[in-house]
């Protein structure tokens, strides 16, 4: 398996290219980081592992398709650490996109109130 990191909007996104599968694994906290747009990795760490525990308890497949491989950390230090491939990441940002959309229009709906 092969490291290399790639930049998205500024920010590192660790990634790991498996020569067998052919397939990049991404790491979900650095995604996470981005996506919320949190400055301190610890806080989007936080949010990551609560999230991932509301969504098992749905059961939904996005988490249990989420494996552990060893990534560089800060300190240069190897750490399990939560992946997922481009297939299971679009297909959780499509799914939290619509839930957040839905939500808002509900909000926005004055009749929803009746």
């Amino acid at each position: 398996m092969k490291i290399t990191p790639a930049i998205f909007e500024g920010h590192g996104i660790r990634r790991l290219y498996d020569e067998q599968t052919e397939t990049w694994w991404f790491s979900v906290v650095d995604i996470m980081q981005v996506l919320t747009q949190q400055p301190d990795y610890q806080t989007a760490r936080k949010y990551w592992n609560k999230l991932k525990e509301r969504l098992a308890k749905e059961g939904n497949q996005s988490v249990t398709n989420c494996q552990q491989l060893k990534l560089a950390a800060a300190d240069g230090k190897n750490y399990l650490t939560d992946v997922a491939n481009a297939e299971t990441l679009l297909r959780q940002t499509r799914r939290d996109r619509r839930k957040l959309s839905a939500a808002g229009q509900r909000q926005k709906n004055p009749w929803n109130e009746c």
